[in-house]
């Protein structure tokens, strides 16, 4: 680097230095900050990091420790303390603890948002990766040759399933990301050796393929400076990963509330021993940038305007409480980074128009034809999983589509639901619309993660970011059997995770429909194919046409009636046909086809006709979403109601596998009847 740049570094290392000791010694004392968490002995190795950084768009995730990278990559030095301050002026707007930071691209680097889980920033940015390869090889945008992507964590993360995701994923595909490890030998108390082998990462993955591997002292600044821009460089020149064990002292406890303990008095002065910043002033005073008292006076300056900034960021006002209740979901505000909107693609238009006339399809074939016809109208659709490319899908709702838009396109992925669901994440946030397949709704539970930090990244970056995203699951029994692994449905925790819209079709044409919309939506969406419907005649209905759509959150009322109401979604509409045509009485069916958001005021307003009500769902029944059902029946309609709204679901008991056990458990067809009868009854 340069005279000037060594300059720009010095001050940035000093002011992250001078706002952590502020926060420590005054404000976190003082009550004013509540949480917080210092760089020390990690600045200088982070903010040369940050200045290789520059390309426009270069991505990185991060982590508690980050701030020093975060302040080099634009972020003020007011922002940097009203983030733990909790006030108005801060990122996340008051919503986030101050250390979780994110940041849109100001310098040449988006700072995509942070996790507060540890190893979670890793496989969103083996997304942002792969989205550099997809912009340039497929979209043949040019501005984003070079680009590269950077993880930063500390060795406590190379523990982590995140961390093993994203290197796998990296490799195998040769994606242009360095794992920037800051290996200061303790995950709070817990030594390097228990997260890794001799408690060294980088020995440990010697024989890794095609992973360039670069030990650096991080204290250091001339060996920081040559390798890790070197290694930046070779990551933009071969456009495959590196990994980077930086070498660093924690001089101050994992947070405010830790007076390190653990450590021995010896083993704290050694760390001392090996503050950057003292190296920092040495190498100053080497090279004849600054004498002693030119030192002094510089950080002096730099003070004065971390002060100044200290002091505007506690003039801030307080956030306004009811913001907290907004940007949960798309609210008509354009994001800075995130799907096609913050990008400025309009995507594709339809008229809505259904076609009612032609051959039938089933609804897995329905899902196909969506996708293709998405596929082939937007080039920024990506549809992935494990076994959707040359196998066209364990349940074929991808055959040929790698054959019709290429293996960019449509594309296989390693066994990791992390990876998958991560990956879509960091390519979300990068302008994508990723279309990821997870095989059975059971086999998520390793993306749960990743899965919560997607839905809350709009409400926590206070509408920055947002990664739109269609995640389609086949859920439920089949049409053959049961069983606990591969028949799980699931939904109300779906509904639960917060940010997230939820689809459940019941045939072909709502599939149609409810998938464009939600493909051209602006939220991640879960999309939910029951399995014993996918090709059986329940769901088969004409192919409703390439325009048609059905917004979320307006039910189908497909059997009115006046004497009972059925509230269904899935698989569960059809027995209620059967069951209600067995009995041949008039009974209002609504099929209510999403559950986030769902049609309160179609169930309400029927109730309200029929003063009777079953809710009837596959999931279990204690806190299935039909007790939310009921719960607002009855808070709404209690005076109309002329009996208890009766729920019919499975016992909190996995899907057996012998089909006799299975209807003991998933409600038949003529225990709906029956318990139809009693409500009719009473």
């Amino acid at each position: 680097m340069t005279k000037n740049e060594w300059m720009d570094v010095a001050r940035t290392v000093i002011a992250s230095r001078l706002i952590d000791t502020i926060e420590e010694s005054e404000l976190a004392p003082s009550g004013k900050v509540t949480y917080q968490f210092s760089a020390k002995g990690h600045e200088l190795a982070q903010v040369i990091l940050g200045q290789s950084l520059r390309h426009g768009h270069d991505g990185a995730t991060v982590y508690y420790r980050s701030r020093p990278f975060v302040i080099a990559a634009g972020m003020s030095y007011e922002e940097s303390f009203s983030g733990p301050l909790a006030l108005s002026g801060s990122r996340s707007g008051g919503r986030d603890i101050g250390v979780v930071h994110h940041l849109p691209n100001t310098r040449g680097v988006t700072v995509l948002p942070a996790s507060g889980d540890v190893g979670a920033q890793y496989t969103p940015c083996v997304g942002w990766a792969q989205a550099i390869t997809y912009h340039t090889r497929v979209l043949k945008d040019d501005s984003w040759k070079g680009a590269i992507a950077v993880a930063m964590g500390g060795d406590g993360s190379t523990a982590t399933n995140g961390f093993w995701a994203a290197l796998n994923v990296a490799t195998t595909v040769k994606l242009p990301m360095v794992f920037f490890i800051e290996d200061n030998q303790y995950g709070i108390s817990v030594p390097g050796t228990f997260q890794t082998p001799g408690g060294n990462i980088a020995d440990n993955l010697a024989a890794f393929k095609h992973l360039r591997i670069v030990e650096v002292d991080g204290t250091s600044p001339e060996e920081a400076d040559r390798l890790i821009t070197k290694t930046i460089e070779h990551v933009r020149q071969s456009q495959s990963p590196a990994l980077l064990r930086v070498r660093v002292p924690r001089i101050c406890g994992h947070s405010g509330a830790d007076n390190q303990s653990y450590k021995t008095q010896e083993q704290k002065d050694e760390e001392l021993s090996r503050d950057p910043v003292v190296k920092l002033k040495e190498f100053f005073e080497r090279k004849k940038y600054l004498d002693n008292d030119g030192w002094i006076a510089f950080v002096a300056e730099i003070e004065s305007a971390v002060r100044a900034a200290c002091e505007s960021a506690l003039a801030q006002p307080q956030p306004i409480p009811a913001d907290a209740l907004t940007k949960s979901f798309y609210d008509g505000t354009t994001p800075r980074h995130g799907g096609l909107m913050a990008d400025g693609v309009e995507p594709p238009s339809s008229s809505g128009e259904k076609v009612e006339d032609g051959p039938r399809v089933n609804l897995i074939e329905a899902v196909k034809r969506t996708l293709d016809n998405e596929l082939r109208l937007n080039d920024r659709v990506v549809v992935f999983g494990e076994d959707v490319g040359v196998k066209g899908g364990v349940h074929g709702a991808t055959v040929d589509l790698q054959i019709k838009h290429g293996p960019d396109r449509v594309f296989d992925t390693s066994l990791s639901e992390e990876g998958i669901i991560g990956r879509a994440v960091g390519m979300a946030m990068a302008g994508l619309v990723p279309v990821p397949e997870i095989q059975f709704r059971k086999y998520l539970d390793p993306a749960t993660e990743q899965i919560n930090d997607a839905g809350t990244i709009r409400w926590r970056t206070n509408g920055d970011f947002a990664a739109p995203m269609v995640v389609r699951i086949p859920v439920g029994f089949s049409k053959r059997t049961g069983d606990p692994w591969h028949s799980v449905s699931g939904e109300s925790i779906f509904a639960h995770t917060i940010g997230w819209r939820v689809a459940m079709p019941s045939n072909a044409q709502d599939a149609v429909g409810l998938l464009r919309s939600a493909l051209r939506g602006n939220d991640p969406t879960f999309f939910l194919e029951h399995r014993a419907i996918q090709d059986t005649a329940p769901g088969r209905g004409i192919y409703p046409g390439a325009d048609y759509l059905v917004p979320f959150g307006v039910a189908n009322i497909i059997r009115p009636g006046t004497r009972a109401t059925v509230v269904a979604w899935g698989e569960m509409v059809h027995r209620a046909k059967s069951a209600v045509e067995n009995l041949g009485e008039d009974i209002e069916i609504i099929d209510l086809r999403t559950i986030v958001p769902w049609d309160r005021e179609t169930v309400l307003a029927s109730v309200r006709r029929t003063s009777r009500c079953m809710v009837l769902h596959e999931d279990t029944i204690t806190c299935g979403f039909g007790a939310e059902i009921a719960s607002t029946i009855t808070a709404e309609c209690f005076r109309y109601l002329d009996a208890p709204v009766v729920r019919l679901a499975p016992p909190d008991i996995p899907i057996p596998y012998n089909k006799g056990m299975m209807d003991a458990v998933i409600p038949t067809i003529e225990r709906v009847a029956t318990e139809l009868q009693e409500l009719l009854a009473f």
